[in-house]
């Protein structure tokens, strides 16, 4: 059976006048709490490594394990799961977040907890790759991208402004009743979900795509190719961020050059929200543009130790970086067509290895070139990522859409 013949499962018989709010904040609200739960360990460490009797270095581990538990399950989890109703996958994911998030916050046992952390990251796997297939199931063809930006806007939301209040929540309150909290939410969140989002039904067995089928589509793999670039110069500058400032005498500034960055992905969402339906080829190449001209930046107020420019530097790189998730999971469902679900998995699959790559890649550079080596790395795969998606100009990133 070709590409071409696969079914899309998940058309709506009507198109709605307007965007289906109440359902679309419910997705984006699970993202919210999918990416709080994986960055609040970053901000408790400290508090976190002591209530556990174990090292900071230990209780990172805990990111860790949620990053390998997400590796692990988006791809043989979302094909196993391919023929499951999307509404009780949703709901099953959300509820494992609860689930998961209440025993981190209740636990004092150093095992449970990281058991918990990787089922945690088991539910993250499959529930990216769900969600922004779910978002363009519930509306017209024409409001796919938008209705993505805002399914994928609760990320950027827990990023810029989640993190930051969750952090200062647990430094008055403790960790353990920030983690309670957003098991709260997640319970609370099944029940909006159950109400407000329509049923979509899954695959039928016999329309399940295979791996390799879905990589022979053609555009697939240029999608996936500026994924990993673009996400590993992302994560290589903004995981040693604190070491790139430090040179420039703002170490103790990191949270407000942070804020500024988090503030601007917020408006670079809403553009790309307004925009993406008919300009997704352009505005990939502006984020891929943005971020090399970050790394530029950078690059130059380290050579010359000037400290002013970073902030216009954090401004162009929110700018850039808040809507290149939606911008990329747009691209690979248009790309995949009915496939879209399992493209979407190995899409999440390589952020999240871009992700772990960046760490140890740039822990390297850190050690034996210094924080200057970092912007220049950054700029030299953002150079790859911006020439894949030129290329891919019939698939992938079409000129008209």
């Amino acid at each position: 059976m070709s590409t071409s013949e696969l079914r899309s499962p998940a058309q709506p018989m009507t198109p709605a006048p307007g965007l289906p709010w109440p359902a679309l904040l419910a997705l984006g609200t699970a993202g919210f709490v999918t990416l709080m739960t994986e960055a609040l360990p970053a901000g408790v460490l400290p508090a976190m490594s002591a209530d556990l009797g174990v090292s900071q270095s230990g209780a990172g581990q805990s990111v860790t394990l949620y990053a390998v538990g997400s590796i692990a399950a988006a791809i043989p989890l979302t094909a196993a799961t391919a023929h499951w109703p999307r509404k009780r996958l949703l709901l099953l994911a959300v509820g494992g977040f609860a689930l998961a998030n209440a025993v981190t916050a209740a636990s004092a046992n150093y095992p449970l907890t990281m058991a918990a952390r990787f089922a945690a990251g088991l539910v993250a796997g499959l529930l990216w790759a769900l969600l922004a297939g779910y978002a363009r199931s519930i509306v017209a063809p024409e409001q796919r991208g938008r209705a993505m930006a805002v399914a994928m806007s609760g990320s950027t939301v827990a990023l810029s402004v989640g993190v930051p209040a969750g952090t200062l929540l647990a430094g008055a309150a403790g960790w353990r009743l920030t983690f309670a909290l957003m098991s709260a939410i997640a319970v609370g969140l099944v029940g909006w979900i159950a109400a407000a989002v329509p049923a979509v039904p899954g695959r039928e067995e016999h329309d399940r795509p295979s791996i390799r089928r879905v990589l022979r589509i053609p555009g697939v793999a240029a999608v996936l190719g500026v994924t990993a670039a673009f996400v590993l110069a992302h994560n290589i500058l903004y995981t040693y961020v604190a070491a790139l400032l430090e040179p420039l005498g703002l170490g103790g500034r990191t949270d407000t050059v942070l804020l500024v960055l988090g503030l601007s992905a917020l408006a670079g969402i809403a553009a790309t929200g307004a925009l993406i339906d008919r300009h997704l080829r352009a505005l990939t190449l502006a984020a891929c543009g943005l971020l090399a001209l970050t790394a530029t930046i950078i690059a130059a107020a380290l050579i010359s130790s000037t400290a002013w420019p970073v902030h216009a530097a954090a401004v162009i790189w929110g700018l850039g970086f808040g809507g290149a998730a939606t911008l990329l999971q747009t691209a690979v469902a248009d790309a995949a067509g009915p496939a879209a679900d399992l493209a979407q998995s190995l899409l999440v699959t390589c952020w999240n290895l871009g992700i772990a790559a960046a760490a140890f890649a740039g822990g390297l550079l850190l050690d034996h070139g210094g924080p200057g080596s970092l912007p220049w790395s950054a700029l030299a795969l953002l150079a790859l990522a911006l020439a894949v998606a030129a290329a891919a100009r019939r698939h992938g990133f079409p000129g008209r859409r």
